[in-house]
């Protein structure tokens, strides 16, 4: 090679990794006054969409581009003075938010013709979405969690890239709305060992009826592959990810579409009420709890009862545009069959909790972070009043009778431009999570992700072990 071939050669090596050069920033987020960890903070470069949120230990790694080192950065959270330093400036040095509370009265009473009580606001807050929610068609890249354990130990991991298009808020999800896997992270898969029950159901979803409680219903009698089968189809009912974003779990995105949590009847399986005002980077937002109406709460889940809840959380509204900012909603078994069933299935009542964040850019509010957690049934248990007498002549474990599943999604990019959306669009996409994709190491070295906790790390890495053994 001639030396100008070479020394041309090395410039667009140099250009290449100036352009993909990137800064870690990490660090620790704390109350001021209890030193305790504050979790799902938001974690972003002031004026783009790149940002991370902290986890149970309050802790985050955000990469950082080159081209961003000299902006700054702002960590917030609802209800605290909001944390600002110049990124090439900040030392990794623990961080503390003090509280920051605005007062009741003073909003109250500053304006006659704003809604007063908690209902009222949230039904203005409904009425400003086409105003609030994107309007025009758009990308997000994101990075996907799901987990999968019993009361022991991690039974699934996957962790992956995705990006998620959206046409705008004005149409429905259900044809507007698509899904991507464009990479995977991590995928560690031991749950045909327990999952008979799942098996059973879907043989009767193919007209075949099986016993699940029959001795004719064994793992030795079941091929692997099978049972795979069966798992992956209850996955994708239960808690796929169109199941997520395109179903009455994305309460507020969907709030337009036909027997929507949040649609016409709201005032009747909801009550709001208003709490306090809060301070959120600066603006004051409504504070309001949420509690059960009239009217069960219903997900229409097929071949699953899922009905006969009671609502309860929280939503914090802006108070001046009305804008959605964080919703924490659970779902409660309120009816008589739904508390027998989840007791008796589950050993707890609380069978739906679900955390949505949102950003504000563009004067738009973007989804910012998911996180979805439900038990899922793996193992049929005995039901009689007999039921703790016999199990424990069994040796039947109660801990390894179900999964908690959770999954969370973290949004770090949105592509708005037109002809960018268009060229993805023409690509081919799939929301397979199973899908079978080397792991492409140069992908992720900059990719944002969630950090783990250490408990977390701690359960991936045993997981990982276990899986390795059972694949040899």
């Amino acid at each position: 090679m001639s030396y100008r071939k070479l020394l041309f050669f090395l410039i667009l090596i140099a250009f290449g990794y100036s352009v993909d050069a990137q800064t870690e920033v990490k660090s620790k987020v704390t109350d001021f006054l209890t030193y305790m960890p504050i979790e799902n903070a938001n974690v972003y470069i002031k004026n783009t969409t790149i940002g991370t949120v902290t986890n149970t230990d309050g802790r985050f790694v955000l990469n950082v581009p080159e081209r961003h080192v000299n902006d700054t950065l702002i960590v917030s959270s609802i209800g605290y003075e909001s944390f600002k330093v110049v990124i090439s400036e900040f030392e990794d040095e623990e961080i503390f938010l003090e509280e920051d509370i605005a007062s009741l009265d003073e909003v109250v009473v500053v304006a006659e013709t704003r809604p007063k009580t908690g209902n009222d606001i949230m039904l203005r807050a409904l009425e400003e979405l086409p105003e609030n929610l994107p309007y025009e068609p758009y990308l997000q890249k994101g990075f996907l969690r799901h987990k999968e354990r019993n009361k022991k130990q991690y039974k699934w991991l996957i962790e992956s890239a995705i990006t998620v298009y959206d046409s705008s808020y004005e149409s429905g999800s259900r044809r507007n709305l698509r899904i991507n896997v464009d990479e995977i992270r991590k995928s560690y898969d031991l749950r045909d060992v327990d999952s008979l029950f799942t098996y059973s159901s879907y043989l009767k979803s193919r007209g075949m009826n099986i016993n699940a409680r029959s001795q004719k219903l064994r793992r030795d009698t079941i091929t692997t592959s099978s049972l795979v089968n069966a798992i992956k189809w209850n996955d994708r009912r239960v808690n796929g990810l169109d199941v997520l974003l395109k179903g009455k779990l994305n309460l507020v995105r969907n709030a337009n579409m036909k027997k929507a949590l949040f649609g016409e009847d709201l005032l009747e399986r909801h009550h709001f009420e208003l709490d306090t005002i809060l301070v959120d980077d600066g603006r004051k937002i409504y504070k309001i709890r949420i509690s059960g109406g009239k009217d069960y709460v219903g997900l229409d889940t097929p071949n699953i009862y899922n009905e006969g809840f009671e609502a309860r959380g929280w939503i914090y509204i802006y108070w001046d545009n009305y804008a959605i900012k964080r919703l924490e909603y659970e779902l409660v078994a309120a009816s008589d069959v739904q508390k027998r069933r989840s007791k008796s299935l589950f050993g707890t009542q609380l069978n739906h909790k679900l955390l949505i964040t949102y950003k504000e850019y563009g004067e738009r509010m973007y989804p910012n972070y998911f996180y979805y957690e439900t038990p899922k049934l793996v193992k049929i248990g005995d039901r009689s009043s007999d039921r703790e007498k016999n199990e424990e002549m069994q040796g039947v474990d109660k801990d390894e009778q179900f999964y908690y599943t959770i999954q969370e999604i973290l949004f770090t990019e949105i592509v708005q431009d037109p002809e960018l959306v268009s060229r993805e669009l023409n690509k081919d996409w799939s929301d397979d999570i199973f899908s079978s994709m080397p792991y492409n190491e140069s992908f992720w070295e900059n990719y944002n992700v969630l950090l783990e906790s250490e408990e977390e790390d701690q359960l991936i890495k045993d997981l990982s072990r276990r899986a390795t053994l059972y694949r040899q």
